[in-house]
């Protein structure tokens, strides 16, 4: 079909523009300083521009947008990741654990500053990670660590050759999240192209294929669970939906959503209603009221039966790496995002020059804590007084109560916005595409990278934020398109 000349002729232009795509990957992927911040938005500005106009064209023709969403991948095979170096510790890991070592329970400045090489390439990997990341002990769950030890057992010499294994893996997920994503779509009655806002995104395809980040692997997961939760399989998607937590964290903050899902009688207590009525053991503790009681009691149960499978399947994988030190270095490691760390934050940034002007200096541990217990509040209020039922509802949910997690946060680097949009395809909320465009802007911070003042520019910053608080206060308060469409 794509041969035949008639096929040219008329698609002239659309397939220049292709053409023109891949010629701008080329050149983010092999041509491009993080310093160089005039190319570096005027590349992605152009990018996004074409993705969005290809996915307009070819909205109808699956197969061509899936071509190019993987052709375009393909640019990035042979490249050293350009905007982060955090694939450098990657490396470390999976070698310490192929040379008998616990990752958890060793910072790589704990060997290089005795002059000891544990791994090939010790003293590269340590100059490429940086200071900062070789200092803390790793935060990257099990799944996070198979990967890595994949790329150490197939290139455990090159650094480049690793880079190429684990990008692969990244694609191979992105293969899966295109199939359950679509597939969910379909289920859902929603336009199948919608998983193209994902997919054909620059953003995913820099930030995950090309610069390496491990999100693309969880939300994989994180949608094939989705889909089995969907079709009823329930205990397979509390499985998978562990294999997702094991690979990033950040599904944990859903936890609390699914029990509207399960309990309530349009959810999945209702979908197996029947079968549940004929439970004599439930029967005889409500005799009285059974029809009304037992698919209530069905659900609970199926809740707790979810809940348990997640954390025995999560404990299970952790299993490997547990020690006395285990805990204390991880719990240690992630309480720097709420205490320590500060990068392209909002509402934190607000409170923290609040704290300033009353207390004089950064307040980061208070607010950070602070911040932590309103994400748990909202969660909360979110999963108990929010209807929250129907696959629709449950994925908006968990859109709502990620966006409030990342608005107070005091570390949003770019790639985290992945789950946000994987998660605005199936809803009506278009701001996490909207992000997904100007969350560039926070590349700007490398500017003073050389420099010794490496503080952000808090009116990119509030650029950034001014446009994505705009869209999402339309989405929510003055939008009034059907929340089953297209994101077009």
């Amino acid at each position: 079909m794509y041969l035949n000349p008639t096929f040219f002729k008329l698609n002239r232009m659309p397939l220049l523009m292709v053409l023109v795509s891949f010629l701008f990957y080329l050149s983010f992927a092999y041509d491009l300083l993080r310093t160089d911040y005039v190319k570096l938005i005027m590349l992605y500005g152009a990018l996004f521009f074409l993705f969005y106009k290809l996915i307009h064209l070819f909205k109808n023709n699956i197969s061509f947008l899936t071509y190019l969403a993987f052709g375009f991948r393909a640019v990035f095979i042979l490249a050293i990741p350009n905007l982060s170096q955090d694939f450098y510790r990657f490396i470390w890991d999976g070698r310490m654990i192929l040379e008998g070592f616990n990752p958890y329970l060793f910072t790589v400045e704990s060997f290089i500053s005795k002059g000891v090489s544990p791994v090939t390439q010790a003293q590269e990997l340590y100059t490429g990670m940086g200071v900062l990341n070789a200092s803390h002990f790793t935060n990257y769950p099990p799944i996070n660590q198979l990967c890595f030890v994949i790329a150490g057992l197939f290139s455990g010499n090159s650094i480049l050759g690793s880079v190429i294994i684990m990008r692969l893996l990244i694609i191979f997920a992105d293969f899966g999240t295109l199939f359950f994503g679509k597939k969910l779509l379909e289920k859902l009655n929603l336009p199948a192209h919608n998983i193209f806002w994902y997919v054909l995104n620059p953003f995913i395809i820099i930030e995950l294929t090309g610069n390496l980040h491990f999100e693309g692997i969880m939300i994989f997961f994180l949608i094939w669970s989705l889909y089995l939760l969907c079709i009823g399989k329930w205990p397979w998607a509390a499985v998978v939906l562990a294999l997702s937590i094991s690979t990033k964290l950040i599904p944990l903050i859903f936890l609390p959503l699914f029990f509207q899902v399960f309990t309530k009688r349009n959810g999945i207590a209702n979908e197996t209603k029947q079968s549940v009525s004929k439970n004599k053991f439930a029967s005889s503790l409500f005799p009285h009221n059974h029809k009304k009681w037992i698919p209530a009691f069905a659900g609970m149960t199926r809740l707790m039966g979810f809940y348990s499978i997640i954390g025995i399947t999560t404990l299970l994988l952790f299993l490997p790496f547990y020690s006395t030190d285990f805990i204390s270095n991880y719990t240690q490691t992630v309480a720097l995002w709420f205490q320590k760390f500060e990068f392209n934050a909002s509402l934190y940034y607000i409170a923290r020059q609040i704290g300033y002007v009353f207390r004089g200096y950064n307040e980061i541990a208070i607010i950070g804590k602070v911040m932590a217990l309103l994400v748990v509040l909202f969660t909360l209020i979110i999963s108990f007084f929010r209807k929250n039922k129907t696959t629709i509802e449950l994925i908006t949910a968990m859109l709502l109560v990620l966006s409030f997690y990342y608005f107070t946060t005091t570390t949003l680097h770019p790639w985290y916005v992945a789950t946000l949009l994987i998660l605005s395809v199936f809803t009506k909320y278009k701001f996490p595409l909207v992000w997904s465009f100007v969350i560039i802007l926070s590349y700007l911070a490398y500017i003073n990278i050389n420099k010794q003042d490496k503080s952000e520019n808090l009116w990119v910053i509030g650029l950034e934020y001014t446009i994505v608080y705009s869209v999402f206060i339309w989405d929510i308060f003055y939008k009034k398109s059907s929340q089953k469409g297209s994101l077009i």
